[in-house]
């Protein structure tokens, strides 16, 4: 446990009545090395002062005008706080003299400081805490604050703890009696930042001794750093920002570069450490490489160095895609497109005509549209003249990339024939189909009639034989006779019957079908096998 001895005041109050509207004068006596704050009580806590300054032995020392400090002594040395109370931090044996406060032209209070030697008690910083140069200490946001105050004065003594801080002017914290009083405060937060004081007060009320320690809440950025760029007219050069805001105090950031090289991790420091929390960097193209890492990192007093707190992207080129072969009709509206999403930072796209890369801009000819990545550019009432290379450009500070379109215009004749030549085209192939078809749907037709009648009339036929007055048919393979001359006013059929093979039956054998024909004649009936 260290013990902090940060001020040692004995306190006498003399009953002087001084003029001015002065208040008592205050006898403060402080030990060397250590930290004193001297009061400007009188002054209202809830206005604004135009200015406070403060004077020693009669000569100006320090004010507060518009939050602008004027130090004389070493930096640091001397602060005027919220509520216009003097601060001396380390003090010197020439720190000892007489001080006025002075706030608003008026003056409040007079302060006689003497320089003495320490007496060995203070307060003591019970939990862990860290510690500045200059003897603050500071503590991280949310953390329990554990002060302890002892004082050897006299055994009837009275201690108390008071703050004063940016928002509180010596509030009294907690009282007690003997020769220890313990403070402590859970979840500490920003607005516990201030100076806190234990006051000992001797039993007769006329000596009193007032350590103080200056306690600092120390709280990092919420988010990690975040990374941007701006582009300027110039697409070469680009501005690159880091920012890390939230944290107190103000962080480090530093701007760094890596790259892969073979066999090996490249890393180099484009900027130096910077206490601030917005720090930019301008690059141009001959310092940017392709595939190349831009890291930024930022730096915490409550974040341990291993812990990294970076935000990085990786540098890529343009590259613009699309259909470098358009074909349009005469007199109507073509749309070219390109794509281009994969640059960073983001490229700037144009559109260029001809080999001459005449800039295309917004007219009643040309329509320029934008939809995310994708770039487009509708030529209105297409002619002959606008036929010819458009390029779709596009540039970020590390390349320049274009995609390469040629636009063919062809006229409305040209259009008609060719659809003629498909009309005949398709006419022809359909004909073809539907003949084929016809063709397949009677191949037994075509095929009985050349060859295979014939082998069917040797085997033989069926025929039916029909009489005037009845019908008779005959299931039998046999050929057509021809009708006998009519012979005495009736007709006489002639029957010629033949042996006709069958499949049913085995090979060598025949059967025979008698066959009868009744014919009704008057003069005769003849049938003849």
């Amino acid at each position: 446990m260290e013990i902090f001895t940060v001020a040692f005041l004995l306190l006498l109050t003399h009953q002087t009545g001084a003029a001015d509207g002065f208040s008592e004068e205050i006898v403060l006596n402080g030990t060397i090395a250590e930290s004193i704050v001297l009061p400007c009580s009188n002054t209202a806590i809830d206005v604004t002062p135009t200015s406070t300054e403060w004077t020693k032995n009669g000569d100006f020392i320090i004010a507060n005008n518009s939050s602008k400090l004027i130090t004389p002594l070493i930096q640091g040395h001397l602060t005027i706080l919220s509520n216009h109370n003097l601060y001396i931090n380390g003090l010197a044996q020439i720190d000892e003299g007489n001080y006025v406060c002075e706030s608003n032209g008026k003056k409040y209070q007079s302060v006689k400081l003497q320089i003495v030697k320490g007496s060995g008690s203070g307060i003591t910083v019970i939990n862990q805490t860290k510690s500045l140069l200059n003897g603050t200490v500071f503590i991280q946001r949310g953390s329990t604050l554990v002060l302890n105050c002892s004082s050897r004065l006299d055994l009837s003594q009275s201690l108390s703890w008071q703050f004063q801080g940016a928002a509180y002017s010596n509030e009294s914290l907690t009282v007690g009696n003997g020769s220890w009083l313990e403070l402590v405060i859970e979840d500490i937060q920003p607005r516990h930042q201030g100076i806190y004081s234990c006051r000992a007060q001797g039993s007769d009320s006329q000596n009193a001794v007032v350590w103080s320690k200056e306690l600092l809440v120390y709280y990092p950025p919420e988010r990690h750093p975040e990374c941007m760029w701006r582009i300027g007219k110039n697409l070469s050069h680009v501005d690159f920002n880091c920012s890390w805001f939230g944290g107190y105090p103000t962080p480090t950031l530093l701007w760094a570069e890596k790259h892969s090289m073979p066999g090996s991790l490249v890393t180099g420091q484009l900027m130096e450490n910077t206490q601030t929390d917005s720090l930019w960097i301008n690059l141009n193209r001959s310092s940017l490489m392709e595939g190349e890492n831009l890291r930024c990192y930022g730096h915490h007093p409550t974040i341990r160095p291993e812990e990294e707190n970076f935000c990085s992207f990786v540098l890529l080129s343009p590259y613009p895609t699309g259909d470098p072969l358009v074909t349009a009709l005469e007199g109507s509206n073509v749309t070219l497109t390109c794509t281009e999403s994969s640059s960073v930072p983001p490229a700037v796209t144009t559109w260029h005509k001809t080999l001459s890369q005449q800039v295309v801009v917004q007219s009643a000819k040309y329509v320029l549209t934008e939809l995310g990545p994708v770039f487009s550019l509708t030529i209105v009432n297409v002619t002959k003249e606008d036929e010819g290379f458009y390029f779709c450009r596009s540039e970020n500070p590390l390349n320049v990339r274009e995609l390469e379109i040629q636009l063919t215009v062809k006229s409305s004749s040209q259009y008609i024939g060719a659809i003629i030549g498909v009309f005949l085209a398709v006419l022809v192939i359909g004909s073809g189909v539907v003949i084929a078809k016809i063709l397949y749907s009677q191949r037994d037709r075509i095929c009985l009639d050349n060859g295979f009648g014939r082998m069917e009339e040797e085997g033989g036929d069926v025929i039916s034989l029909v009489d005037s007055d009845e019908e008779l048919v005959f299931e039998e393979a046999v050929p057509r006779l021809p009708t006998l001359p009519v012979a005495n006013g009736h007709s006489t059929t002639f029957v010629q019957i033949h042996r006709i093979p069958s499949n049913d039956h085995e090979d060598g054998k025949v059967l025979d079908h008698p066959l009868q024909l009744e014919q009704t004649v008057d003069t005769e009936e003849l049938v003849t096998f």
